[in-house]
């Protein structure tokens, strides 16, 4: 009976983590909210908005921040996500993913630079074929949704933020995904700002807009000041 019972036991062990969102939802408040928001809607444009981001991807991420054991550098650089994601268990990084992959984006950014929509909606669109810069639609598709397991949710995210990463790509900072920095090497400095700008604009497809800050369900303590407001009145 040994054998069986060990295979058992070992296929258990390979068994892919069931996601739980309530421990998620406590270890983002605890550790990831500061940044990221209690909900993954980010109010500083220097961090990514991570409400409605595919949980495969934000699982790699998290992975890629985590140095490895063997003294090597982690895959994604960056001293203040190397330390949160070196504090997270295996299964604390599937309850985070989940979480803010179930989470509504809320507050997406938005365009701001006129001069830049037409060029930034060409690169997002056709690409740069004289530089062989592919369409970012064809992996993050037309309204930047993105694919589960390959590619990012795009967007509504920070135009400060999709820039960061682009010129981290190019520079060689970000280290995790070739083929991003093979694209980003052909591109100058307004192209990378271009399109990222068009990328915060970016709104479901045939999709109504997601609801502004002040549509959003308002937290509990939130209400509870307004009605003794209220009441003092």
């Amino acid at each position: 009976m040994a054998g069986p019972a060990l295979a058992e036991e070992a296929a258990k062990d390979d068994a892919p983590l069931k996601p739980d969102l309530a421990a998620g939802q406590e270890t983002v408040e605890d550790v990831c909210a500061a940044c990221h928001g209690a909900d993954g809607n980010s109010t500083i444009s220097a961090n990514p908005k991570l409400a409605g981001q595919h949980a495969e991807y934000i699982r790699k991420q998290l992975q890629d921040f985590t140095p490895p054991e063997d003294g090597k550098p982690a895959k994604r650089a960056s001293a203040v996500m190397g330390a949160f994601a070196s504090s997270l268990e295996p299964q604390d990084i599937v309850n985070v993913s989940a979480y803010f992959a179930a989470q509504k984006l809320t507050a997406p950014a938005a365009a701001s630079n006129a001069e830049l929509v037409e060029l930034g909606q060409s690169i997002y669109r056709a690409g740069i074929a004289a530089k062989g810069v592919p369409a970012c639609a064809a992996c993050h598709g037309p309204a930047g949704d993105g694919m589960p397991a390959q590619y990012p949710q795009l967007r509504g995210q920070f135009a400060e933020y999709t820039t960061a990463q682009l010129v981290a790509f190019r520079d060689g900072a970000r280290k995790n995904n070739h083929p991003m920095a093979e694209i980003a090497l052909r591109m100058t400095d307004p192209e990378i700002k271009a399109v990222a700008d068009y990328i915060a604009g970016l709104r479901p497809e045939g999709g109504t807009p997601e609801a502004k800050p002040a549509d959003a369900p308002k937290p509990e303590a939130d209400k509870k000041d307004e009605a003794n407001k209220e009441a003092d009145e």
